[in-house]
């Protein structure tokens, strides 16, 4: 098989990659309704005057040029001993251990933010982007040949492991990565990557992004706008998440003894871990509590009509939740300067989710604790498992659907903290060794990916992006620790890269100190912020936008937060006013009476 610096695509090949990396819908011009009260499921015609600006199965927005080895697609450390300022790059496996790397859990929980305020990001992140492998056949090798060959081919850009590795012959000489697939593939532009889900804050991960994940994802046997739920199992009369159809589910095989298929949801990565399983239960019994109070104060209300209100309100409570509650803890101080007080819908906005932030939005991987916890109604351990490493969370929906429902789940992400990413301890091993693990055979590095990936989709380097944000560059080691604030930092950093012009994105950025009150550094807040700024502004179904909700529902969705959503959902009856902050766990805690609820009064009556 040839390599991708000899290899073209035939025009046969280019015509599947279009039809199956959606190029070919973008070619279609779709016509827009003259009135609609509804988002299309897609994210088209958000825009008019460009009904495919922000839709999904389209590029990434670019904010600086790519950066390829070959100026079109090639990877930057795809062609061995290639010089960059002199030097090569270092393997990103090299510089996951040299810098990434820590021995001890001690001294590394966040005191002042929840396990749920990670949770939140991710699933946040879950609703904005999501770029895939390469799905052609042609020129394509299986994740077993990557691995066996090693080689950089067709799709394969594997992640070499360096001598003296810690985990030694058990790593092999790589760890298997598929590129992501390309937009609209030709022969002569530049690669760009494809996002699969709209750029938009549309509860996407509840519903899908495409016609095709959101009609198997309603139930069908009525006319009352509801979700399907699980069949065979509930938490005694709150549903669960309905079970994938096929017989040889990956989540079977993680408890043989159980069985326990993966669940269906919005988002192919529902099951990646607990945490995600535990929101999108949540927000399927929230679509579903809602449909129920829509029907009896609009009894002549369709089905479909109560679906869309239903999606419709659940959109809000992302926008206003992420907006109002997490984002300010996240950005700090420099929050109100990011994200300055909603005026209006603009048109010339372009919302689209920017390549950078597919990368830069994985600075969550730092703060994924080592633990997660099941605790009792007292926010007291509950059984001899109430302490599960991460790892033993990924795709385990057995302890969902064996071990108490998502209750327990939900007391331990809001009464336990996050990791707190620090310079010396950035990324657990739960993340960094043990990614997917499947005895005998070890797991994947997150970190490892995270650059590789950055290298894949042609960012350009950290120094790049600080002098787009119009944050100073640094030229030499001593420039480097000046902005880090860490001189030993900057040395290990320099010991891998050879010089500040090398470092990768994604390291680079999380490597930053805080700003102040927020968890991520200054180049993080111009990024995240920059990002958040546009889906909000160039989104016409934006909540506060003037004629998408009516002026007392307006009023009403005001009162929307995260602990009104658990506890009309669960048997929780204790919450923090803050579910992301820990906050005297559980003698500050309220009353779940003592929480506003949302009146849904002034849906009545509104339209057939």
């Amino acid at each position: 098989m040839p390599s991708d610096s000899s290899y073209k695509l035939g025009k046969t090949e280019l015509g599947v990659l279009s039809t199956q990396c959606g190029c070919a819908s973008q070619t279609l011009v779709k016509e827009c309704p003259h009135t609609d009260v509804y988002r299309d499921i897609t994210g088209a015609c958000n825009n008019r005057r460009r009904p495919g600006l922000g839709a999904s199965d389209r590029a990434f927005a670019r904010w600086l040029p790519a950066e390829y080895e070959d100026g079109l697609s090639l990877p930057r450390g795809w062609i061995q001993n290639r010089l960059y300022f002199g030097h090569p790059l270092p393997l990103v496996r090299e510089v996951s251990n040299h810098v990434v790397r820590f021995l001890d859990d001690r001294d590394i929980l966040d005191e002042d933010r929840s396990q749920l305020f990670t949770i939140w990001g991710q699933w946040i992140d879950h609703d904005l982007d999501l770029s895939l492998g390469s799905p052609v056949a042609s020129p394509n090798k299986t994740k077993a040949e990557c691995t066996a060959t090693c080689a950089k081919e067709a799709n394969c850009f594997p992640i070499m492991i360096p001598p003296n590795d810690p985990l030694g012959d058990r790593r092999g000489k790589c760890i298997a990565l598929f590129r992501t697939g390309p937009a609209c593939p030709t022969e002569t532009t530049v690669r760009e990557q494809l996002n699969a889900l709209t750029s938009f804050i549309d509860a996407g991960m509840v519903y899908g992004s495409k016609v095709s994940q959101a009609e198997p994802l309603r139930d069908w046997t009525n006319d009352l706008g509801l979700m399907a739920v699980n069949k065979r199992f509930s938490d005694g009369e709150r549903p669960f998440l309905p079970f994938e159809n096929e017989t040889n589910s990956a989540c079977a095989s993680i408890n043989p003894t159980y069985g326990i298929p993966c669940f269906v949801a919005g988002d192919q990565r529902a099951n990646e871990h607990l945490g995600l399983i535990t929101l999108h239960t949540l927000f399927l019994r929230e679509h579903n509590r809602l449909a129920a109070s829509l029907k009896k104060l609009n009894p002549r209300w369709s089905g479909d009509k109560i679906y869309e209100e239903c999606r419709k309100i659940i959109g809000a409570m992302m926008q206003i939740i992420t907006y109002k509650d997490y984002l300010p803890l996240l950005l700090g101080e420099r929050f109100m300067f990011e994200l300055p007080a909603y005026s209006q819908y603009d048109a010339r906005e372009d919302p689209r989710v920017a390549n950078v932030f597919s990368i830069a939005n994985r600075f969550g991987h730092a703060t994924v604790p080592p633990h997660v916890f099941r605790l009792d109604s007292q926010y007291e351990p509950l059984g001899d498992n109430f302490k599960v490493p991460f790892h033993q969370t990924f795709f385990a929906t057995w302890r969902v659907i064996m071990e108490g429902g998502i209750d327990p789940l939900l007391r331990g992400l809001v009464a336990n903290e996050a990791k707190l990413n620090r310079q010396d301890k950035m990324v657990s091993d739960e993340l960094r060794e043990k990614l997917f693990e499947r005895p005998p055979k070890p797991g994947f590095d997150l970190a490892s990916f995270n650059l590789q990936r950055g290298r894949d989709h042609g960012l350009p380097s950290y120094n790049s992006w600080r002098k787009f944000c119009g944050l100073p560059a640094a030229k030499n080691l001593f420039q480097l620790g000046a902005i880090l604030r860490n001189m030993e930092l900057a040395r290990r950093l320099i010991d891998v890269y050879k010089t500040p012009e090398n470092i990768d994105l994604w390291i680079g950025a999380i490597s930053e100190p805080f700003v102040k009150n927020g968890r991520v550094g200054p180049l993080l807040s111009c990024i995240l912020g920059r990002q958040y700024r546009k889906i909000r502004n160039g989104d016409r179904f934006w909540w506060q936008n003037p004629g998408v909700f009516t002026a007392r529902q307006h009023v009403a969705l005001r009162s929307i937060s995260l602990p009104q959503i658990i506890c009309a959902n669960t048997g929780i009856t204790r919450v923090p006013e803050n579910v992301f902050m820990p906050d005297g766990c559980p003698d500050n805690f309220v009353s779940c009476r003592s929480i506003p609820k949302l009146d849904l009064t002034p849906w009545e009556g509104r339209g057939q």
